[in-house]
């Protein structure tokens, strides 16, 4: 009892502290790609642009906020105001020529013309539209995947393909060794034979090692070991549809907002600024300019401030933007031409494929009563070994090409989507 609730335990402690991709049987080019997009380097690049954003909004939104500014000031002058009015009884000292002043400024906005609520705004289009650059990097990694993937896809099909024409020349030899044995048949045909037996192991040796390689490289990229008795499911015939979502879309629309933004904000600029202000200081001499000695004192008021000269530029600016407008609108009119033409090629090619394929299918078929005919006259001793190994090649490279055209296709479906954006 105390056997098995130690080994409950071990069992326990092994599924938590070992990776699930070494017990997981079976991966889908979903999973594959979903887990890949989630162990990208790239993808913590989304979360710094969010954060960065969030820093930059908090820092705009404290310019609704009082503003204080302390100021120290120590001035000499080569003169002063002087009052030389001879009055009996009154005597009116000059100022001193050092003079001292120390100050804290207040100043609350009241009306900005719009500017910090314009800063904000930019600041939220420049993190979508970098957010959005971040998704079409993260979306060339769907066409790597594809291909680590279907290339494993390949290999295991073509694994199957030399099994089988292991088996039919072993059933060659177990007949040329009977043949043999009741002296009608040359041993050199069993060697034959038996030379085409290795070299299909040799085959199985050098497609199991590119395989091995792949997966290495595949769990690469999904961030956890995968192991080599793992089962890669075959994707289904993907439908194909000619609407585009890619994700460079959303980046031509997000740029363009970004665009028409800032050219709200030309005009927020010149807009004329209201503003609460204060001050309080302490100083010689005070407001009070007669009176030659140190004082507090302090003002406050309402600030009008214009600032003309940006009117100058205003006009050249909005039509800065507006180019750079158009610049955009072209990128995304030539990336919507050059992404129909590349559908267009990958619907020839899958077009050109299923045909492909349909005449694979009824070539194997003819391959495969010549081989049959030819295992019953190596039987018989109407052909040579040679003869029949020319027959089982000639079938292998019918249903090698059958492998590679179906593999094919599937990758010109994948593709054909990933163009689209589907």
């Amino acid at each position: 009892m105390k056997l098995t609730n130690w080994l409950n335990r071990l069992v326990r402690i092994l599924l938590i502290i070992t990776p699930y991709s070494l017990f997981a049987q079976q991966i889908s080019l979903e999973d594959a790609q979903q887990r890949a997009r989630e162990n990208y380097p790239a993808i913590q690049q989304k979360d710094l642009i969010r954060q960065t954003a969030d820093l930059s909004i908090q820092n705009l939104n404290k310019g609704y906020y009082p503003q204080l500014s302390l100021n120290g000031q120590a001035t000499y002058q080569s003169d002063v105001t002087r009052v030389d009015i001879n009055v009996p009884g009154v005597t009116v000292n000059p100022m001193s020529k050092d003079q001292f002043k120390a100050t804290a400024d207040l100043n609350q906005v009241l009306f900005d013309g719009g500017l910090i609520s314009a800063q904000k705004q930019l600041q939220r289009l420049n993190a979508e539209v970098e957010t959005e650059r971040n998704e079409v990097e993260l979306y060339k990694l769907r066409e790597r995947i594809n291909q680590i993937y279907l290339g494993v896809l390949l290999l295991d099909e073509q694994v199957k393909q030399v099994e089988l024409v292991k088996s039919d020349i072993e059933t060659g030899i177990r007949k040329t060794t009977a043949l043999i044995k009741n002296g009608v048949a040359f041993r050199s045909s069993l060697h034959s034979l038996e030379a085409e037996k290795i070299k299909s192991e040799q085959r199985n040796i050098e497609l199991k090692a590119s395989r091995k390689d792949l997966l290495q490289t595949l769990s690469l990229f999904l961030g956890s070991p995968l192991n080599e008795s793992i089962q890669l499911q075959r994707p289904a015939p993907a439908t194909s549809t000619a609407e585009i979502k890619r994700p460079e879309l959303n980046l031509f629309q997000k740029q363009t907002a970004l665009i028409n933004e800032q050219k709200q904000m030309v005009g927020a600029k010149n807009l004329p600024k209201a503003s609460l202000f204060g001050q309080g200081g302490y100083g010689r001499p005070g407001l009070n300019m007669l009176q030659n000695e140190f004082d507090w004192f302090y003002i406050a008021g309402v600030r009008l401030n214009w600032n003309i000269s940006n009117l100058y530029t205003a006009k050249k600016e909005k039509q800065l933007t507006d180019l750079n407008a158009k610049s955009i609108n072209i990128q995304k009119e030539t990336f919507l031409l050059n992404t129909a033409a590349q559908l267009n090629q990958q619907k020839a090619e899958i077009e050109k494929l299923e045909a492909l394929i349909e005449t694979d299918k009824q070539i194997i078929a003819l391959r495969e009563k010549v081989k049959t005919a030819a295992n019953a006259q190596l039987e018989n001793q109407v052909i040579s070994a040679s003869d029949y190994i020319r027959e089982v090649n000639a079938e292998d490279q019918a249903r090698q090409a059958l492998i590679i055209h179906q593999l094919q296709l599937i990758q010109a479906q994948l593709n054909y989507n990933t163009i689209a954006g589907n």
